[in-house]
């Protein structure tokens, strides 16, 4: 894609069974790329309608274009539909950089449209910079189950580069005062016959009471050490009860039972990255790191000085939970009683 220029954000809608906040987030870090490129930052939404308020609600937050794609075919995700939809608006828009969120359509589109461009992507990245030489795009993701960071660049002369990005790992877009931007309403034809594949049925799982585990800003986590399921319900839950924030597990925990499957953290689990993570009776496998190992602040408390989690983590406690979480939790119950 010759004389390509400027950023594209691939927004996201609940209507789609998005998360909106991806987008912000995703804004903010096109923002700050574009502060070093010169570039324009444009977003594309898609659904079946797009309200007005929605779309210049987007403006405010330093966007230069909302590219607002309505199309009745879109107002339920499919995956081939929104590869097809979402090649065709980057053909047309020619962005040097696309940016999505790590999310199902992520992790769905990104790949597919990046082969019928014929370019590079990068999957689930913690951070996004531009080579001061080449002012090419830098996409930093993990390797190695989580244990070291590489750097990537999609191959010289290559366009559009595409990066996927892991969620709560770039500062949200804020507002900006008196930005004006532009909504364009783009008409494309779509045709039903390009899904190759329909859903047919949907098992969720067994939604976890209280705060959402993906958009948590604390958590609190429980490993195989844990012992037993209402341990894990009195410790676990019941901490994160206290601090307002989500419960998570290892692989290990769930397996054993102690722990519902949807509360996992883990490279075959969410992948989570709150202010805070409280790691408790959690030895620290690379695997558990890799879907957490993001978090601003870790707290790990574990019998063992030599688990891998003390490695990791800002804070940590050797000694049993059972005697240090109850007083821990005791002290934050009075520090909330006093308004602290």
């Amino acid at each position: 894609m010759a004389d390509a220029t400027g950023i594209l954000v691939i927004g996201e809608r609940p209507e789609n069974g998005g998360r909106q906040g991806i987008t912000l987030e995703l804004l903010g870090a096109a923002r700050r790329l574009a502060a070093e490129t010169g570039d324009a930052v444009d977003v594309l939404l898609l659904g079946a309608s797009i309200p007005d308020a929605e779309a210049n609600g987007l403006i405010a937050y330093g966007a230069s274009r909302i590219h607002a794609l309505a199309h009745p075919l879109l107002g339920e995700y499919n995956p081939d539909i929104f590869t097809t939809t979402v090649t065709e608006a980057v053909r047309r828009i020619n962005p040097s950089i696309v940016l999505f969120g790590r999310t199902e359509m992520g992790q769905d589109v990104a790949p597919a449209m990046a082969f019928r461009l014929k370019t590079g992507v990068a999957m689930d990245c913690l951070d996004l910079k531009v080579d001061s030489a080449s002012k090419r795009l830098v996409m930093v993701r993990p390797v190695y189950g989580g244990n070291a960071r590489a750097n990537y660049m999609v191959a010289q002369g290559r366009m559009p580069q595409v990066a996927s990005v892991r969620p709560k790992t770039q500062d949200p877009a804020e507002p900006v005062a008196g930005y004006s931007g532009e909504v364009i309403r783009p008409q494309l034809d779509l045709d039903a016959s390009v899904a190759r594949t329909h859903q047919v049925s949907y098992q969720a799982w067994e939604a976890a009471e209280g705060v959402s585990l993906a958009s948590a800003e604390i958590v609190v986590s429980g490993g195989r050490g844990i012992g037993s399921a209402e341990a894990y319900k009195e410790v676990i839950d019941g901490g994160a009860a206290i601090l307002g924030g989500a419960s998570g597990a290892s692989k290990a925990a769930c397996d054993a039972g102690f722990a519902p499957p949807g509360n996992q953290v883990g490279l075959t689990g969410q992948r989570v990255s709150p202010k805070l993570y409280i790691a408790v009776a959690m030895s620290g496998a690379s695997q558990h790191l890799a879907g957490m190992g993001t978090a601003k602040n870790i707290v790990a408390i574990n019998r063992d000085p030599d688990a891998n989690i003390f490695k990791v983590s800002r804070f940590g406690v050797v000694g049993d939970y059972k005697q240090v979480m109850p007083a821990f939790l005791a002290k934050c119950r009075e520090l909330l009683s006093q308004g602290e």
